[in-house]
């Protein structure tokens, strides 16, 4: 659990330092963005191959590897001069990172009798929950007290105390044997890494390089365009694929997944950009935005207590609908926000945020594999969760990309009221030189004005289109097949905590 905590750390505090990650490496809040997407998609990658890893090189080996690796890539993240130093960093954090969360989850189980899994599971999950808790106010202080840098600093000597741990207690159970000969789609990985990566690198570096016009741009257009039907071609054929995709012939499967990645979009979009708004816009320092971040947390925390009881009463469907109505009624609240507003208004709105989207993790989960067979559960998971981390990733880049695209669009529909001729404007100069401001500094606090109110409209924007996005996906719970399958008491319970875990883990 300790390492866990340490990769939930680090993704909930960088989202607080993205703004000061930008200004020390002179970049823009849309290219830093890839500190985020980088990491996503390279998990992606290992968590795909994290079966044939721990067969190949031993469970308590790779674990080992993994948490050895992640604190050497925080080290070389700290230590980054520049974006891209900083993208590899990322990346080979997201590589050694990817597997944490499956292995451990996979020694826990294994390491508590029957009986006992779903209080140990129960244990985990609250320090999972902690991380997120705490994490955007550990992120703020150090951001503003030392340097953003210290946010990956800090996972060096945690990372030891945890790999110390590992070699002294834990051990592979004894029917786990490795497997030198284990096979390993590699056709398969090589086209998810291609096509997940390209796809990445457009819809990242589309808008800074004016999209086809860039030469890579277009070569990233073609390879995605290739490499993933490609992918799936070769995944319905192969006899022992990397990732099954026949299995998305269960309806509950596809559209789960579906929704699963639009849930992902929706999350982490907001997630990465609220920051960004409330220390660029609203002048918080990081320390105040990271407290402001932290109700999400505890809505989260209180909606993996309550979420067994809702679907006992009103069952998966209706559990997973109103979460996506509750979800667009606080997106919707931010898009009305104003460069007014106070701490509160945005507080109270993030708690709801984070309390729908919880709510609707564990009913999703458990009737999209409903009706799959025990033996199909692993595979149609990692689907899953693949899914969502593309999801994640697009919603990211989408969300970055929309936003510096509609602030040109606000600001080209204000500037023409700057003008000499008009009378608002004449009106409202006049009273500046009243206090001693000549014309031209009138022009350039005109100017300024003009800029704030375009950011903050395409910030409303992104808002509103991530409530719409949550407002259409709701109706699609009604294709839902029943379950064939009746779930008993302890099966539920550790679906729940094992699953609220696994997610705010990984939105927050």
């Amino acid at each position: 659990m300790l390492t866990t905590f340490m990769t939930v750390l680090t993704s909930s505090v960088a989202n607080i330092a993205l703004p000061h990650i930008a200004g020390g490496l002179s970049v823009s809040t849309h290219e830093v963005s890839w500190v985020l997407t980088s990491y996503l998609v390279a998990a992606s990658i290992t968590l795909a191959a994290t079966g044939w890893l721990s067969s190949f090189i031993g469970r308590k080996r790779f674990l080992a590897i993994s948490v050895t690796m992640f604190i050497l890539s925080s080290a070389l993240c700290g230590m980054a001069q520049s974006l891209p130093q900083l993208i590899i960093g990322r990346i080979l954090q997201g590589l050694s990172g990817g597997g944490l969360m499956p292995l451990a989850q996979a020694i826990m189980l294994e390491s508590f009798p029957r009986e006992k899994r779903a209080a140990a599971m129960s244990l985990f999950g609250v320090g999972v929950i902690v991380a997120p808790i705490i994490g955007p106010i550990i992120g703020g202080w150090i951001t503003d007290n030392y340097s953003w840098r210290w946010i990956f600093y800090i996972n060096v000597p945690v990372g030891i105390v945890g790999l110390l741990m590992q070699e002294m207690v834990l051990e592979d159970p004894p029917y786990l044997k490795r497997d030198s000969a284990a096979t390993v789609d590699y056709i398969g990985l090589i086209l998810m890494a291609m096509g997940l990566s390209a796809f990445q690198l457009v819809i990242d570096k589309g808008q800074t390089v004016d999209w086809f016009a860039d030469v890579w741009i277009r070569i990233g257009t073609v390879v995605f365009l290739l490499a993933l039907p490609a992918f799936a071609w070769w995944e319905v054929r192969n006899r022992h694929p990397l990732m099954n995709l026949r299995l998305l012939r269960s309806r509950n499967l596809a559209i789960g997944s579906a929704l699963y990645a639009v849930v992902g979009a929706m999350t982490m979009g907001s997630t990465a950009i609220m920051p960004i708004f409330m220390q660029q816009l609203l002048g918080y320092p990081a320390l105040q935005s990271g407290m402001a971040m932290m109700p999400r947390g505890i809505g989260s925390m209180l909606a993996m207590l309550i979420v067994a009881k809702i679907i006992s009463k009103l069952g998966n469907r209706l559990t997973i609908c109103l979460p996506f109505f509750g979800m667009a009624a606080t997106l919707i609240m931010f898009s009305h926000m104003t460069l007014d507003i106070g701490l509160s208004n945005v507080m109270w709105p993030l708690f709801f945020n984070g309390l729908m989207m919880s709510m609707v993790f564990v009913p999703m989960t458990t009737i999209s594999m409903s009706n799959l067979p025990q033996s199909d559960i692993q595979q149609a998971a990692g689907i899953f969760t693949l899914l969502r981390n593309v999801g994640s990733s697009v919603g990211i880049s989408l969300m970055f990309t929309m936003q510096a695209r509609m602030a040109q669009v606000h600001q080209t529909a204000l500037v023409p009221h700057i003008s000499q001729y008009g009378q608002q404007f004449i009106d409202w100069s006049a009273r500046l030189r009243g206090i001693t401001v000549s014309p031209a500094a009138a022009y350039g606090l005109a100017y300024k004005s003009v800029i704030m109110q375009s950011t903050l409209m395409s910030f409303t924007d992104c808002f509103r289109w991530l409530a719409y996005a949550a407002l259409i996906s709701a109706p699609f719970v009604i294709f839902f097949k029943g379950s064939h399958h009746v779930k008993d008491l302890e099966e539920m319970e550790k679906a729940v905590t094992t699953e609220a875990a696994v997610e705010i883990e990984t939105i927050d």
